[in-house]
C-alpha cells in the first residue's frame, strides 16, 4: 500500500510539473509588440497632448495614443507589421513616417522635428535655418489652402441662398466667413452685396436704410482690404476688380441719397475700368437725373455717348434732361438744341426699343419730326 501512494504521490508531483511547464510556454508565447517614442517640435521641446497614430499597411488597423506632458507616448498590444506612422496637433498633421516595422519586441520611434528638419536641410544643401523656413513656408501654405477651402464653401452656400433670394442666411453664412477669416475682400464684398439685395426687401424703412449702411460699410471693408493687399496689386484683373466694388457700393450710396458720395465712387470705377466706363458713366447720369441736377446729368451722359457712341438709352436721358430746361413760349414748348437730336439718334439705334414710345411722345411734345436717322427725314411724322 505504501508503494502505491508513493507511485501516486509521484504521479501527481509530475502531472503539476507538467502544467506549471505548459503555462510557462504559454505566458512565453507573446503575439504583440509594443512602441513608444518623444516627440519634439523643431525648437527641440516635447510636443505635448499630440496624437500618434499607427496605421497598419497590410492590415489596415489604426492604433490612436496620446503624449503627455514629456511627448512620450506608449502602446502595448501592437500586432506584428508595418505601420505608416502619423503625429497631429489640433487635428493638423505635423510630421509622418511610412513603413516603420514592428515586431515581437519594443520599437522606439521618436519623432524629433529639429533633428528632421536638419537631415532634410543636409540631403538638399541647405541650412538648418533654410530647412525650418521651408517647412513653415508648407505648414503655411497648408493653413492657407484649409482655410480657403472652407470659406470657398461658405461663400457657395451663401450664393445658393442669395439666388433663392434667402439673404438673410446669405448673410448668417458669410458673416461666420468673416469670423474665420475677416481679412478676405471678396468675402466682405459678397457680404455688401447680400445686404444691398436684402434692402428692397424690408418693410420698416429704418430697416431698410440700416441694411444700406452695412451694406456701405462692408464695401468699403473689401476696398481698403484689398486697396492694402499686396497680392491683389499683383492680380491682373485688380482694377477691374476694384471697379465693381466701388460701382456697387456707388449704387448703395444712391439708395441712400448720398448723391455727391455716389458720384464720387462711380468716378472712381471709371478711372479704373475705362473699357466700361461708359456703363459706370451711365449710372452716374441716372444718380443725377434722380437728384435732378439736370445741367450735371446732360454731361454725364455726353461723357457716356463719348465713350460708347452705340448707347442708345444714354441718348434718351439726355433728352429727357434737355427737356427739362425747355420753356414755354405761349402754349409751344421751346426745348433746348440737340433735344430732338438726342430722341431722333435714340430711335435710330433702337427702333423697336423699350424706349421708342417714350422717345417718339417727347419729340411730339416739342413739335418736332420723328426720324429714326440723321439728315433722313421719314414720311410719317407727329402732327403739331
Amino acid at each position: 500500500m505504501k508503494t502505491q501512494v508513493m507511485k501516486r504521490s509521484s504521479i501527481v508531483s509530475f502531472i503539476l510539473i507538467l502544467i506549471v511547464g505548459l503555462a510557462a510556454s504559454v505566458a512565453l508565447a507573446q503575439t504583440t509588440g509594443t512602441v513608444k517614442g518623444v516627440c519634439k517640435d523643431a525648437e527641440g521641446k516635447p510636443i505635448a497632448q499630440a496624437e500618434v497614430e499607427w496605421t497598419g499597411v497590410e492590415s489596415g488597423h489604426t492604433y490612436k495614443l496620446k503624449t503627455n506632458a514629456k511627448g512620450e507616448y506608449f502602446s502595448l498590444g501592437i500586432v506584428p507589421g508595418k505601420y505608416n506612422v502619423k503625429l497631429s496637433r489640433d487635428g493638423k498633421e505635423i510630421f509622418h513616417l511610412n513603413g516603420i516595422p514592428v515586431g515581437l519586441d519594443e520599437t522606439d520611434v521618436p519623432i524629433d522635428l529639429k533633428k528632421e528638419q536638419a537631415a532634410v536641410a543636409q540631403g538638399q544643401g541647405m541650412t538648418p535655418e533654410q530647412a525650418k523656413a521651408k517647412a513653415d513656408a508648407a505648414a503655411k501654405a497648408a493653413a492657407e489652402n484649409k482655410t480657403v477651402g472652407t470659406l470657398n464653401e461658405k461663400l457657395n452656400a451663401a450664393k445658393t441662398a442669395a439666388d433663392a433670394g434667402d439673404f438673410e442666411t446669405a448673410i448668417a453664412t458669410l458673416n461666420e466667413a468673416n469670423q474665420i477669416d475677416p481679412t478676405r475682400d471678396l468675402v466682405w464684398f459678397k457680404l455688401a452685396d447680400a445686404y444691398r439685395m436684402s434692402g428692397p426687401k424690408q418693410t420698416d424703412p429704418e430697416e431698410k436704410k440700416k441694411r444700406y449702411e452695412m451694406a456701405s460699410t462692408a464695401y468699403q471693408k473689401a476696398i481698403d482690404l484689398r486697396g492694402a493687399s499686396e497680392t491683389a496689386a499683383k492680380d491682373p484683373e485688380n482694377n477691374l476688380k476694384m471697379a465693381a466694388y466701388y460701382n456697387n457700393l456707388a449704387e448703395v450710396d444712391a439708395k441712400a441719397a448720398k448723391t455727391d458720395e455716389s458720384i464720387a465712387n462711380y468716378a472712381k470705377a471709371a478711372q479704373l475700368d475705362p473699357a466700361h466706363a461708359g456703363t459706370y458713366l451711365f449710372n452716374e447720369g441716372a444718380v443725377l437725373t434722380n437728384a435732378g441736377k439736370v445741367d450735371e446729368a446732360i454731361a454725364a451722359f455726353d461723357k457716356v455717348i463719348a465713350a460708347d457712341p452705340t448707347k442708345a438709352d444714354a441718348y434718351y436721358w439726355k433728352g429727357v434732361n434737355l427737356i427739362g430746361k425747355a420753356t414755354l413760349k405761349g402754349d409751344k414748348m421751346v426745348a433746348p438744341d440737340g433735344t430732338a437730336e438726342a430722341f431722333q439718334k435714340y430711335l435710330e439705334l433702337q427702333p423697336d426699343g423699350k424706349l421708342a414710345q417714350p422717345a417718339k411722345d417727347m419729340l411730339a411734345s416739342i413739335g418736332a419730326t420723328v426720324e429714326t436717322g440723321f439728315g433722313k427725314q421719314k414720311k410719317a411724322t407727329v402732327k403739331k
